[in-house]
């Protein structure tokens, strides 16, 4: 039955994006032509684009016969995740010249990091910058030098806004490689428990910066189940990632090893050999619906939601929440990775990982086997692990076909849930998405008074006030694209937790963003309309009574339906989202930005249909 459901959805998909998806395919067939690219150049183009190379280098590039590579990258020194790639375009110009090829550092992108300005000014830049991360790829991409690219990143925005990027390039061939997580430091749920007992004026500043200190402590990504580490399981289980690379951690030989693997693999899928597979072939309806799979059996971030939107969108393929809750309903939940569990994405990669996902996924008929790679045709290549031989090279073997712990990692004969961890909610509120992999089934089910913020300083202040102790539905609205960018609103999770904790029925409700580690307080988040669009969560008052019900997928105010349509709704003054922190320079893209189920993009048409 659940092998029709997917079907089901994925037909559904390729229904909807007929014209759409076509038109893409017809521009990416255009942009490939015949032959490099660069041989269109005119003389003075290409000399110009070569002048810097070294005589080998710049002798390949004037013959045309070899490939040239692209390398992006979101490095920096102060992300932990993207440090690491500092050492990757030597690495990768080596081992692209062993192979007869050449590779040019095309471009950097930018990498911010949600981590460090969560509940800042900094953080309503955030989601925007998935899409200037897009354009900054395009601009590297340009130069029309290049046969192939290498994506250097890991994080929120980043892996999606170079996904985004490299799909406007969708003839050329695409290879992600990642840096994988940091090793295991103070355990999730101890940092979890610190930040609670900090929120309840129990411990000192001191005390918590000692806590994530210990817990965020070296190069790499952060260990928990968010988005940067949902990015990872995405590129694995959609082809663009070679098998088992996505949590070898960073500076290791393995990881070396992988990142030569990765370069040497996009010099031979280019056009000028005989593997040719560009990005516009792997990346099809059902790569979109795998990945989709993937985020649902492992309790991936919900910010996917968003993203997978939008990155689907850049292939000409069009899915909605409909599509992620039935795939949810029909798939089980394999993992346990904090905050769905106590284990780390270090435990989760011992206990079978990626490559114990995939097989069972694919043995049960749950993933669609029959897609394009990086690695080849079929997902089978992605049962495999890495390792190194005895000469320090990459090389894969068969994956584990037992978990290691099954407190972190199932069969899909013995789930943890029989579905997955995202649900769609609709109602009179509008259309939202909630997780609730992490949240227990006594609190799944919330009807409580509303208590209505309009930022999420003046919710925390009423908590600290003690103003909250009470059964209550937190509504945060005006927290949408438009409105101020969509910031994540994470740092609200303590204080709900600790309401939580004192026996009361709490909820979040928000036309905003939750951090791909929101956790065990049910939160309504991604509410569309958003707010200042004229959504309907914007004119709830407090002392409505709120029924959110993860169970049935209702989200309801209940109040009488002709005074709740007769209420006006007055905006807050936003301006002071509009200057600080470089907001000044995000006017346009708030403006134009779609809602949260069309991706929350400034791309409003990405491919047009005439």
């Amino acid at each position: 039955m659940t092998q029709d459901a997917i079907r089901r959805v994925t037909d559904r998909i390729i229904g909807r994006s007929v014209a759409t998806r076509s038109k893409y395919l017809e521009q990416t067939r255009a942009a490939a032509g015949k032959g490099p690219k660069r041989g269109t150049l005119a003389c003075g183009n290409l000399a110009h684009g070569f002048a810097a190379c070294g005589p080998d280098d710049k002798a390949k590039l004037k013959s045309g016969t070899e490939p040239n590579i692209a390398i992006v990258s979101a490095y920096n020194d102060m992300l932990s995740a993207h440090q690491p790639l500092e050492r990757y375009p030597a690495l990768i110009k080596d081992a692209v010249r062993k192979a007869g090829a050449v590779a040019q550092f095309a471009g950097g992108v930018p990498a911010m990091c949600d981590g460090v300005t969560q509940g800042q000014a900094g953080m309503e830049l955030s989601l925007f910058s998935r899409d200037v991360i897009a354009m900054s790829t395009a601009i590297a991409l340009s130069h029309n030098m290049f046969d192939a690219g290498l994506y250097l990143g890991v994080c929120d925005k980043i892996v999606p806004g170079l996904f985004i990027g490299a799909l406007s390039f969708g003839h050329l061939p695409a290879v992600f490689v990642p840096a994988g997580p940091m090793t295991s430091g103070l355990s999730n749920p101890e940092k979890a428990k610190v930040r609670q007992l900090y929120a309840e004026g129990k411990l000192g500043r001191d005390a918590l910066l000692e806590a994530e200190s210990q817990s965020y402590h070296g190069p790499g990504t952060c260990t928990f189940y968010g988005t940067a580490n949902s990015n990872q399981m995405l590129m694995e289980i959609m082809g663009l990632h070679l098998p088992g690379a996505s949590f070898i951690n960073p500076n290791t030989p393995l990881r070396d090893a992988l990142t030569v693997a990765a370069a040497e693999r996009a010099a031979k899928i280019t056009a000028l050999g005989d593997e040719y597979t560009p990005i516009c072939d792997v990346i099809d309806e059902k790569a979109i619906v795998n990945g989709i799979i993937g985020l649902m059996a492992t309790g991936g971030s919900t910010n996917h939601a968003i993203h997978l939107v939008a990155m689907a969108a850049a292939a000409g393929i069009q899915v909605d929440w409909q599509d992620f809750s039935d795939l949810s309903s029909s798939v089980p939940l394999l993992a346990r990775v904090y905050p769905n569990g106590v284990a780390d994405v270090n435990h989760f990669h011992a206990a079978g990982g990626m490559q114990f996902v995939i097989s069972e996924l694919l043995d049960s008929g749950l993933l669609h086997g029959d897609v394009k790679t990086v690695a080849g045709d079929g997902l089978d290549a992605y049962r495999q692990d890495a390792f190194l031989d005895n000469h320090g090279v990459a090389t894969w073997r068969p994956g584990v076909k037992e978990s290691a712990d099954t407190k972190v990692l199932r069969p899909v004969a013995d789930p943890f849930d029989s579905t997955g961890g995202m649900r769609l909610l609709s109602g009179n509120l509008g259309r939202g998405i909630i997780k609730v992999s992490a949240v227990k089934p006594e609190h799944r089910v919330i009807e409580a008074p509303a208590a209505v913020f309009d930022s999420q300083d003046d919710l925390q202040a009423a908590f600290k006030a003690g103003a909250l102790n009470r059964d209550v539905i937190a509504v945060v609205r005006f927290q949408g694209p438009r409105a101020n960018g969509m910031p994540e609103l994470h740092k609200l999770t303590p204080g709900l937790g600790v309401l939580q904790d004192k026996g009361f029925k709490v909820a979040l409700v928000t036309d905003g963003r939750m951090s791909g580690a929101s956790g065990k307080v049910p939160a309504a988040i991604h509410i569309t309309p958003e707010c200042l669009g004229g959504g309907p969560l914007a004119r709830v008052r407090d002392g409505d009574i709120i029924r959110l019900n993860a169970e049935t997928g209702e989200l309801n105010v209940l109040v009488d339906a002709a005074e709740f349509a007769a209420r006006t709704v007055t905006v807050p003054d936003l301006s002071h989202n509009e200057w600080g922190m470089g907001r000044n320079l995000f006017g346009a893209f708030r403006a134009s930005a779609t809602g949260a189920e069309q991706g929350g993009s400034c791309f409003a048409a990405p491919i047009p249909t005439a």
